[in-house]
């Protein structure tokens, strides 16, 4: 793909991601124009609304997998690697807003999803035999609350870097919200 093509591709992508976040029924029309590019150029690459929808997923799942590996989950120290991860992950929700309940009904994004909740789980599993976390919490408790949180701090705290998020994002995870005193 010639790289102003790859370049249109992309703003289109991030425009829907954005636009379909804010408004479900955004059309492809809309996103072109959005994006600075002509909607022929954006039927010619998606036939409907649908394809461009599974794209943004795909582009978001990308995303999620490339924010992963960067945090190298399996080898770098727990801490080192849990930063990295909310990091990545707050990045990607800011860069793509999708609405994940919608998302998730996507039949081609069900092999990656389970895949990367696999790899998340096996990294917890290993945080907690390294002591990061706590042993005495209910199976799966971490993996249940750590996305929301991750969520959250990229919409509520978008005055904070990715990296300044994720510090807040961990130090509640790893410390809670109690006061110190409380503890």
């Amino acid at each position: 793909m010639r790289a102003d093509a790859t370049r249109n591709l992309e703003r289109v992508l991030s425009t829907g991601a954005r636009m379909l976040a804010d408004d479900p029924s955004a059309t492809i029309a809309a996103i072109a124009a959005a994006a600075g590019v002509d909607r022929r150029t954006v039927y010619r690459r998606f036939a409907s609304r649908e394809d461009l929808m599974a794209a943004v997923y795909g582009a978001r799942y990308d995303a999620v997998e490339e924010a992963m590996e960067a945090a190298r989950l399996r080898e770098a120290p727990v801490a080192v690697a849990l930063h990295r991860y909310v990091e990545g992950i707050i990045a990607v929700n800011r860069k793509w807003p999708v609405e994940t309940s919608r998302m998730l009904r996507e039949v081609t994004i069900g092999e990656r999803r389970r895949r990367l909740i696999d790899e998340v789980d096996a990294f917890l599993r290993r945080a907690t035999d390294e002591g990061l976390l706590r042993s005495d919490l209910p199976p799966g408790w971490v993996a249940t609350v750590l996305p929301p949180l991750m969520e959250h701090a990229a919409e509520d705290l978008s005055e904070l870097s990715a990296a300044q998020a994720a510090d807040v994002v961990v130090d509640t995870l790893l410390r809670g919200v109690g006061t110190p005193q409380a503890r």
